[in-house]
């Protein structure tokens, strides 16, 4: 597809402010302006500073897995600071090799032991190990020590998840027990009080057949988000709600708008920020790219909550400004450019869509777009369907620096969007789109409408493209 846009851009004015701009699904850069490369994560505060530390599976073309786990550190959520690897692999190790699966971290501060307790997902390439591993550390950022890997109760444990009730004081952990017919279940269960194993279970959410769980908490309320299990694939992710841990639960039902697969996403983690002037829910979430995993991008979107009806959304915007404390958040405002009035090349074509802005989009294939078959299948098994598609951005046609947008398949008469920063000028600006091989073919994904947003104050270290 090639397709070329001429527009003016939207200037924003700088200004100094506490809050922070978080894009969703964008390459985020660390203060060195290297790749934010912290996967399948969760969060923790410094018990001294009060400061967000961030743990995540480190990902790189070539190791995929085992990498180990990667720690960044940031006041605001927004601008963040690498501190290396918080947990390395030990070549020859049983647990905590290169050639093991080191995944879902998630660190607790105990304050029995005074430590920093890490708690993951080990296993081998085959996942016939379903353990769960520990590690310590006097400081938050590591190094952490392995200490042990325990099957919960005898149990099995694959995708990993911890929360800590911050009314009682006691942590949980949150885990799938596999794929085999004996299992299926997820479990909530409670660490012992220095949080070196779990003693009890808590609830069991019986062939549920979830994966990647996290709880969140509000003053009547706990709700569970979980994923349906299609591997790499995103699903819709479901919600449960209950007044209590040990339950009863509700039935699970969408957090997001139905077959937008919660936005190409599974979920990892959820936050409360308890500003000083409102409580905000932080759905913290994974986009996967199955071909390239070390492409994958972090999500992280508002949550409403609904006391009254029991209800939880979480709300997709492309870009929103956060302050962490207050709590409060906006969505920023940008200006849109539809793609009826693109000029077109190539085998590119306007389509009618009823979806559509103007009910068209632009295209240069009507095979985009998988339906909700078991696993995640095509809509048409051995078709031209794929995961996604690489588009080539060049910018005022200067072809010696080209862009690159990687566009998530989505559901068929869905759209989702993706940014991309590029160094436009003030005044009139042309954008034009093709397709990059990947690995299948060159065609760009179909486009609905391009929206540019002013840039972000200069002030600020935060940087993604």
């Amino acid at each position: 597809m090639l397709l070329s846009q001429t527009f003016a851009l939207l200037l924003g004015t700088a200004s100094v402010a506490s809050a922070k701009w978080i894009v969703p699904g964008a390459r985020w850069l660390d203060t060195d302006g290297k790749i934010f490369n912290a996967h399948a994560g969760g969060l923790c505060v410094d018990e001294e500073t009060g400061r967000f530390y961030w743990f995540g599976e480190y990902k790189i073309q070539g190791q995929v897995e085992g990498g180990g786990i990667s720690v960044y550190s940031s006041d605001d959520l927004a601008t963040w600071e690498s501190h290396g690897l918080a947990l390395e692999p030990v070549e020859g190790h049983e647990y905590v090799s290169s050639h093991n699966r080191i995944q879902r971290p998630k660190v607790i501060y105990s304050k029995e032991t005074g430590k920093y307790h890490m708690w993951w997902h080990v296993d081998d390439s085959k996942y016939s190990m379903l353990l769960q591993g520990l590690a310590t550390a006097d400081n938050i950022a590591g190094p952490y020590i392995f200490q042990d890997a325990i099957a919960p109760l005898g149990n099995w444990s694959q995708d990993f998840g911890a929360f800590t009730d911050y009314k009682s004081g006691e942590s949980y952990a949150l885990y799938s027990n596999g794929d085999r017919v004996e299992g299926r279940d997820v479990y909530v269960s409670k660490f012992n009080s220095n949080l070196t194993d779990v003693e009890e279970v808590t609830f069991r959410f019986n062939k549920y057949d979830f994966e990647a769980p996290t709880i969140l908490q509000t003053e009547k309320s706990y709700f569970a988000l979980m994923s349906h299990k299609t591997g790499y694939r995103p699903n819709n992710v479901v919600g449960m709600r209950a007044d209590k841990l040990e339950g009863p639960w509700s039935q699970p039902f969408f957090v997001s708008p139905a077959y937008t697969r919660t936005f190409s996403t599974q979920s990892s983690f959820s936050w409360r920020i308890k500003g000083s002037k409102k409580t905000t829910y932080l759905y913290m979430a994974d986009q996967w790219d199955m071909l390239s995993l070390w492409e994958s991008r972090n999500v992280w979107l508002p949550i409403d909550i609904n006391e009254r009806d029991g209800s939880l959304r979480v709300i997709w915007h492309d870009i929103y400004d956060l302050d962490v404390q207050t709590g409060e958040w906006y969505p920023i405002k940008g200006k849109t450019y539809t793609s009826k009035r693109a000029k077109l090349a190539g085998d590119a074509f306007l389509q009618e869509a009823s979806f559509g802005s103007h009910n068209v989009i632009a295209t240069d294939t009507d095979d985009m777009g998988f339906g909700d078959q078991p696993y995640g299948q095509p809509d048409r098994i051995n078709g031209t369907w794929q995961l996604r598609r690489i588009s080539s951005v060049v910018l005022n046609d200067d072809t010696d620096h080209v862009h690159t947008l990687y566009q998530k398949d989505t559901h068929k008469g869905i759209i989702l969007s993706t940014p991309l920063q590029l160094p436009l000028k003030e005044g009139r600006n042309k954008i034009t789109i093709g397709g990059l091989y990947n690995g299948f073919d060159y065609k760009g994904a179909d486009l609905d409408k391009i929206v540019v947003y002013p840039p972000e104050p200069k002030n600020r270290k935060r940087g993604w493209f």
